[in-house]
């Protein structure tokens, strides 16, 4: 099955109405209809900022990067950038977003809870 990613790479700081923006999109996503939407921590990282962040134990700082990844086919995702575009636009912080084709390989289908 011939499907796309689309991948947010955000901060842990940055908020949309008082959410974490990587909840907003995932929430978001939720009620687009999507297929899935993972959310992964980074250790390490900087953006257009140039300020390196990291996880390590003794700094006070809770600042960390943030990946969202959505897996759903293109005519989908292009909705759902329509959708978002004006919420990633009004963050007053940087945020990047990629796109790129990814195959399917198997998708077992779980039951709803």
């Amino acid at each position: 099955m011939k499907t796309q990613m689309l991948r947010f790479y955000v901060s842990s700081t940055d908020v949309v109405e008082h959410n974490s923006v990587y909840e907003a999109i995932a929430y978001a996503a939720k009620r687009y209809g999507l297929m899935g939407c993972t959310i992964y921590k980074g250790i390490m990282g900087y953006g257009s900022s140039c300020n390196l962040h990291s996880d390590k134990f003794w700094e006070l700082n809770t600042k960390f990067p943030v990946t969202v990844e959505i897996v759903d086919d293109k005519e989908k995702l292009d909705g759902f950038i329509d959708e978002i575009r004006q919420l990633i636009e009004a963050l007053p912080k940087g945020c990047l977003v990629t796109r790129q084709d990814v195959d399917i390989v198997i998708r077992k289908v779980g039951k709803q809870r």
